[in-house]
């Protein structure tokens, strides 16, 4: 087999460094002999062109990143948002790290098909600016957010989700299943934000419950409207009582629960003192809301009608339940995961621009997770032409 010349030593270094790994793990990790790897890294002819592609392939780089003898430029690898989001949170897992790379992907492609079906990507959220992004106001802000969606007495995840889309930004959940598109379990990320001046990104963790994640949304929404910029939030942040967290998470509280909708529980009844009856009692209005119960108790909490010491009870109880398991879903209906991922008009988006033979529908495929030739068509008979 033919050994490939002109190899860069020092990209392979750099990568492995991103990854968290030695040179000497990548070659265990990918089968390859460290005697040939070794050679490479001493500039010699030691990998061949199979092994060069493994290892192109294990970073996500193509092979002629590898064979470029110049320094990496990090300026040029990496965008401005992603590098904001590093500079937040240095220690970030190198399986997240592609995940950012790989969703900021989804969002070039989805903005590339935007303009190949010549629609216009100036949308509303382009020009959509709040007059105030101070917590003194946030209450006004958020009803205005509220207003601009035109979200109902009665919302989902999903009609939350849909509605932030259709005002021009890119939102992205994970999936449940081992594989590129997720974030692990044991990972405290729970959401991020990329600003963008058009499409920003918000991304999600899949919980085991929709309703959490409608909170994730507005509180990654609340970053991008109201500080105009990227962030990157573990699950201690959501918690936060500090800082543009603090902000983001009473917007997002104010959003899902505005002050109109607290006025209809009968707090007179509220059985205060016996935290495992918060559920129950609730049942309605985390339905009809489309929200968790510890949503609408942490919006009692900060309107002085729940005390502390309740709350932090609540939060006790709830973790000494037992941890329900986080199913990924049906691999029968496998079709529909790009549609949960990567949203309606990002799919819309592929669909119209393979109807229009803009794309060809291996592009489709690909566009759409690599999923079947078969899974392709099944998409489009369930929503057509978007």
């Amino acid at each position: 087999m033919e050994r490939v010349r002109n190899i860069n030593p020092q990209r392979i270094v750099w990568n492995c460094k991103e990854f968290g790994i030695t040179p000497e793990i990548l070659s265990e990790q990918l089968r390859i002999s460290w005697d040939n790897l070794e050679k490479t890294m001493q500039g010699d002819e030691g990998i061949t062109v199979n092994q060069l592609r493994k290892i192109a392939d294990y970073f996500e780089r193509g092979i002629l990143f590898f064979l470029d003898d110049k320094p990496v430029n990090e300026d040029i690898i990496y965008t401005l948002q992603f590098r904001t989001l590093t500079g937040q949170k240095p220690y970030l897992s190198p399986e997240l790290r592609v995940l950012i790379e790989r969703v900021e992907k989804q969002r070039e492609i989805y903005i590339s098909l935007l303009d190949e079906l010549g629609e216009n990507v100036e949308t509303d959220w382009t020009n959509y600016k709040l007059p105030s992004n101070t917590l003194k106001d946030i209450k006004q802000s958020a009803a205005r957010v509220r207003k601009w969606l035109e979200l109902e007495n009665q919302e989902s995840f999903d009609t939350y989700r849909f509605k932030v889309e259709n005002k021009g930004i890119f939102v992205f959940v994970t999936n449940g299943y081992i594989g590129q598109w997720r974030i692990a379990k044991d990972d405290p990320i729970r959401g991020f934000s990329l600003y963008y001046p058009t499409y920003p990104i918000i991304a999600i963790k899949k919980q085991s419950s929709a309703r959490p994640q409608a909170f994730t949304l507005m509180h990654e929404l609340g970053h991008i409207l109201l500080h105009r910029d990227g962030f990157i939030d573990e699950e201690k942040d959501f918690y936060s009582t500090v800082g543009k967290e603090k902000v983001a998470n009473e917007f997002a509280g104010n959003v899902l629960v505005p002050d109109e909708f607290l006025f209809q529980i009968n707090t007179n009844e509220f059985p205060f003192n016996e935290v495992n009856r918060y559920n129950g009692y609730l049942t309605e209005f985390r339905q009809k809301w489309g929200v968790s119960v510890e949503v609408i108790l942490r919006r009692l909490l900060n309107e002085g009608i729940l005390e502390d010491k309740y709350y932090n009870e609540y939060r006790d109880y709830v973790s000494s339940l037992p941890i329900k398991s986080q199913r990924g879903g049906n691999r029968i209906n496998r079709y529909q995961e790009p549609v949960k991922m990567f949203g309606k008009p990002f799919v819309g988006a592929v669909l119209n621009a393979f109807h229009e033979n803009r794309i060809p529908l291996t592009k489709a495929s690909t566009y759409l997770d690599n999923i079947k030739i078969n899974d392709v068509h099944k998409l489009e008979k369930m929503y057509g032409r978007v």
